[in-house]
């Protein structure tokens, strides 16, 4: 909370509060993410919106006709996710961009609800927390169902999981993730929810 309160004074023209879902009210593939990044969805509104993490992703879900539009790091930049609803493990940006135990269980509900109401087909996780956050909020035993880029696990509701590491910069300026390892993964979802 103190970091919250630290953020709306420092940056009072940011949105600084839990950062809604976006996208399709009727996904067939419900991307998770981890957290807003402080300078990005902390200060846009909208997910992945201001950073890098955007830059990649929306890219990629434009290629597989999931997104429409252009994204120009603005929530008022007409962009729009067709079949796709992002959410994030975490509603509010966290210290230093690592949310605590404590975070991701409180947000937890949220994300179970986000899952109770709009019912997709498939998830992609976005990280590992993002995976097992998801996982607890299944109810579903994340020994069964380990993280790894390019995972897909049938849960035992029948709705597909897919992993991929994080889309951020440090992750694809290390080669951690490349943008054909990513593209890969979202193209698999896409084909999914398509059929």
């Amino acid at each position: 909370m103190a970091f919250r309160h630290d953020n709306r004074r420092a940056y009072p023209d940011f949105f600084n509060a839990p950062v809604p879902n976006w996208g399709d009210d009727r996904p067939g593939l419900m991307i998770v993410g981890l957290a807003p990044g402080l300078k990005g969805a902390n200060r846009t509104g909208r997910p992945f919106t201001g950073d890098y993490a955007g830059d990649l992703l929306y890219a990629t879900l434009g290629k597989f006709g999931l997104a429409s539009g252009h994204y120009k790091q603005r929530p008022d930049d007409g962009l729009r996710l067709d079949g796709v609803l992002i959410v994030n493990a975490v509603r509010c940006v966290p210290p230093q961009n690592k949310p605590t135990p404590e975070e991701i269980r409180t947000c937890r509900d949220f994300l179970a609800e986000s899952i109770e109401v709009h019912t997709p087909r498939a998830f992609l996780a976005l990280g590992r927390i993002a995976h097992d956050s998801l996982l607890s909020a299944l109810g579903e035993k994340r020994s069964a169902y380990p993280f790894a880029h390019g995972a897909e696990h049938i849960l035992s509701s029948g709705t597909v999981l897919f992993d991929s590491y994080h889309c951020s910069r440090y992750n694809t300026n290390t080669g951690v993730l490349t943008t054909t390892m990513f593209e890969d993964v979202v193209g698999r979802a896409a084909r999914l929810i398509a059929t």
